[in-house]
């Protein structure tokens, strides 16, 4: 590094005395120490340790308090330099958010560290101590080795999103836990009803469950009623015809009779829990669509990859910059496959590590399995995994890390997708 500043300054000065005025510049900035504090996150207590650039304990650990006292306290020790102070801390929860927001809004580099890094690192120490001052230790000499940069400036945006887009697979969960009990009721009361519609879900099927549940109510139903109630709720797409394609299987159900009672209490109430549910989550979609709108992306123009599949995968990288490599990015979601080798022998089969965010790896499932429906590339290349003998669930697995690779191109470059025909 010196010799390379060594050849810049010469190249550029004119004279020996230029080349004097060079380097007493060059010594100023290697008299400027790098320190490096490593914060150890919890909830209530939070522990900050610094180092000097040769991993040197400054001073003794500071434990502060997760409050505007604990933090001034910490911007006060680090007021205590004069050289500039890089701050390292883990993404612990929510726990961090707070003091990241406060020493960033002082001016202070902060670099946010996923906890796994901070844990494979810590197991390269020979002693096994776990304690905050020794995981702030662990986490300031992990800045110090990694000679990272601090997080970028777009990362509030990014939280905005993430917090939003996990929200919304919270929403989507409990209405898909909804949608399994309705399912769970009427596989006992009346089976052959899933078979009647294309969706038990749709708003004419969901209006005839309030109306009637087991398999002896809707062969008693009146036929007049039951294809006018088919006919408005669906805008005159069934009627009669329909009325008796239900009440046929409704006769000669297996469907338990003698649950009547219970059964239309729990679907009634069940039908109005997932009413709210699905407005809500519009209404994130719509917070979600303005979001996405201030950040500059193409991930959206990758087949199969909508609005709310987009924001959860875009969220969850958060700044692709801070992956050297698509592999990285890869482990980094958890879809790796896991490698056992000891001595001769090596493991036939391979699973997915399944480490990091299961939001991320949940919408690249997502993704995948809508790319290999409206991308050719992928859909050749899923196919060529299933004429191999692959299981479903690998192909889709290797799709995955090939459709996560190409995303870390389009957000690295910062352009659109391209298709590939194959």
């Amino acid at each position: 590094m010196q010799v390379a500043a060594w050849l810049r300054i010469t190249h550029k000065a004119e004279s020996l005395v230029d080349v004097r005025g060079h380097l007493t510049s060059l010594n100023r900035l290697e008299a400027v120490h790098m320190m490096y504090c490593g914060i150890d996150v919890a909830k209530h207590k939070h522990a900050a340790l610094i180092l000097d650039e040769k991993g040197k304990v400054l001073k003794p650990a500071l434990s502060f308090s997760n409050d505007r006292q604990g933090f001034d306290q910490l911007l006060g020790l680090l007021a205590e330099f004069s050289q500039p102070v890089t701050i390292g801390m883990e993404a612990t929860g929510h726990y961090w958010l707070s003091l990241y927001d406060d020493l960033t809004c002082q001016g202070h580099p902060v670099i946010v560290l996923n906890p796994l890094q901070i844990a494979a690192y810590r197991r390269s120490g020979i002693r096994k101590v776990k304690n905050d001052r020794n995981d702030a230790f662990w986490i300031a000499d992990y800045v110090r080795i990694a000679n990272l940069s601090p997080t970028e400036q777009d990362l509030p945006s990014l939280l905005q999103l993430r917090e939003l887009s996990r929200f919304r697979f919270g929403l989507t969960d409990q209405i898909g836990d909804v949608k399994r009990r309705i399912l769970a009721i009427l596989d006992r009361v009346f089976p052959e009803y899933e078979t009647l519609f294309s969706s038990v879900f749709w708003k004419s099927s969901r209006q005839l469950l309030k109306e009637a549940v087991t398999a002896d109510e809707f062969a008693d139903f009146d036929l007049a009623e039951l294809s006018q109630l088919l006919r408005s709720t669906s805008r005159g797409r069934f009627g009669s015809d329909k009325a008796e394609t239900i009440q046929r299987p409704a006769r000669r159900s297996v469907g338990v009779g003698f649950l009547a009672d219970v059964v239309r209490i729990k679907m009634r109430c069940l039908l109005e829990q997932i009413e709210p549910l699905e407005r809500q989550r519009t209404q994130v979609d719509e917070e979600l669509e303005a979001l996405m709108a201030q950040i500059p992306q193409h991930i959206t123009s990758i087949p199969g990859i909508g609005l709310a599949t987009g924001a959860a995968i875009l969220a969850e990288i958060g700044d692709v910059n801070r992956f050297e490599s698509a592999e990285k990015l890869v482990a980094y979601a958890g879809i790796d496959p896991t490698v056992y080798q000891t001595g001769q022998f090596q493991a036939s089969q391979a699973r997915m590590s399944k480490r990091g965010s299961p939001y991320l790896r949940h919408a690249l499932w997502q993704a995948a399995s809508m790319a290999v429906r409206y991308d050719p590339d992928l859909r050749s290349f899923y196919q060529a995994k299933r004429a191999e003998g692959k299981h479903h669930g690998t192909a889709i697995g290797a799709v995955c890390r090939k459709l996560l690779a190409r995303i870390y191109i389009i957000l690295k470059e910062q352009r659109p997708y391209v298709i590939r025909n194959c």
